[in-house]
């Protein structure tokens, strides 16, 4: 799994459109194996996109828990501390 994609699910406020699709970019990115697609492939790349970021928008507008939502602050914290410790200075 592409480790730059984040959980959008569940978060105070909800997941934005640029968070969405910047997902569905770097999902897309992943599988197709092009960072920035020629030009023969542009319209293949971002119709990809819409749709990977069209079904992500629909998945997480039917998802449901009861489960309180996070903050992003607090998990990005949580993030920093793992990664200080898988990468030690």
């Amino acid at each position: 799994m592409c480790r730059n994609i984040k959980s959008l699910y569940n978060f105070e406020p909800p997941a934005s459109e640029d968070e969405i699709r910047a997902a569905a970019t770097q999902f897309v990115r992943k599988i197709s194996g092009f960072n920035k697609p020629s030009r023969v492939n542009e319209a293949a790349f971002a119709e990809a996109v819409d749709a990977i970021a069209s079904a992500s928008r629909q998945l997480l507008g039917s998802l449901e828990t009861a489960a309180p939502s996070r903050d992003r602050a607090d998990e990005a914290i949580r993030a920093r501390a793992r990664s200080s410790r898988r990468f030690p200075s």
